[in-house]
């Protein structure tokens, strides 16, 4: 594939970041790559690995000359990466990131930005349990969706631009504004893995059930929550803080759909129970049929061999 952006800077160099360096570097989409991370552990480790060309101590640094900038740090960051980078961005650069909220990272970032830069949110709907740069591999983002969300006034070309790197990663891209991603995040993602990591805790708070039972006996149910729950508890915590207006309002229309599932175990009421669960089966099909996932007995969560470490993707 033909080169996309002459030098990458990643802000971050977790998952996401490593992800981006291994797709970009196997398809040659960039002529160079940047990095930086807060801690000299990872920029270590982000060297040693070679998926940066540079890694710099200074987010200031990893942006100069940069035409696209990535930035792949917890939500609640981002405004405070915005503040150190915005003097040193290049004229006509763009900028995106790849949180999870989008409305409070415009609102963050936005104010910290030269006129004559482009920036244009995003969010790749790709991911797995585990974090940090030796996580990453290049097939993260193959057939998973990447949301991106322009500013009003967003320069057409320099969105298509982003497009088409996300495309070449092997993403499917759609846009849509910035509240309506947050509500469909918060139904699709946001609010289950709240609940997930909510009944992992209630397993942990259950004294009548050991722990070793909870390991032991583990059905695919509960499996899939422990999964879920042990994604990352800083970029989480920073989710739920910033997208919170969405995220109630879904766990308002949960609680309310949870009593009435209740209320029909307590009487008895199969055919309630059986109606219910024939509509949300066949959401499971929709998802399979999108190739979101696959029917296999795994659930398609067999190890990935182009996954470093074991890593799953997250279906």
């Amino acid at each position: 594939m033909a080169q996309i952006y002459n030098r990458v800077a990643l802000i971050g160099l977790g998952l996401i970041a490593s992800s981006m360096a291994h797709a970009m570097k196997a398809d040659g989409l960039a002529g160079h790559i940047a990095g930086h991370a807060k801690t000299p552990e990872t920029r270590e480790t982000a060297l040693s690995i070679g998926f940066c060309d540079t890694v710099h101590a200074t987010s200031a640094e990893a942006v100069v000359g940069a035409d696209l900038v990535v930035l792949c740090v917890p939500v609640g960051a981002m405004g405070e990466v915005a503040a150190e980078i915005g003097p040193y961005l290049m004229p006509g650069a763009t900028v995106t990131d790849v949180g999870s909220v989008k409305q409070s990272v415009i609102d963050a970032v936005a104010p910290h930005l030269p006129p004559d830069v482009h920036f244009i949110p995003g969010h790749p709907i790709a991911g797995t349990e585990h974090s940090g740069p030796r996580s990453g591999f290049a097939g993260l983002f193959r057939n998973r969706w990447w949301l991106l969300t322009p500013v009003p006034g967003a320069d057409l070309v320099a969105t298509a631009r982003l497009r088409a790197l996300c495309e070449a990663m092997g993403a499917n891209v759609d846009e849509m504004d910035a509240p309506h991603h947050d509500l469909v995040l918060a139904v699709t993602s946001h609010t289950p893995h709240l609940i997930a990591y909510t009944m992992v805790g209630v397993a942990d708070d259950l004294r009548r059930v050991t722990d070793s039972e909870v390991i032991k006996y583990s059905a695919a149910g509960f499996r899939d929550f422990t999964r879920i729950a042990a994604s990352d508890p800083t970029m989480w915590r920073d989710v739920f803080l910033h997208n919170k207006d969405a995220t109630l309002d879904i766990l308002g229309r949960f609680t309310e759909e949870l009593f009435a599932l209740q209320r029909a175990i307590r009487l008895g009421d199969g055919a309630h129970l059986h109606a219910y669960f024939t509509r949300t089966r066949a959401i499971r099909r929709g998802i399979i049929e999108a190739g979101q996932d696959t029917a296999a007995p795994d659930f398609g969560r067999a190890v990935n061999s182009a996954a470093p470490d074991g890593a799953k993707p997250r279906q």
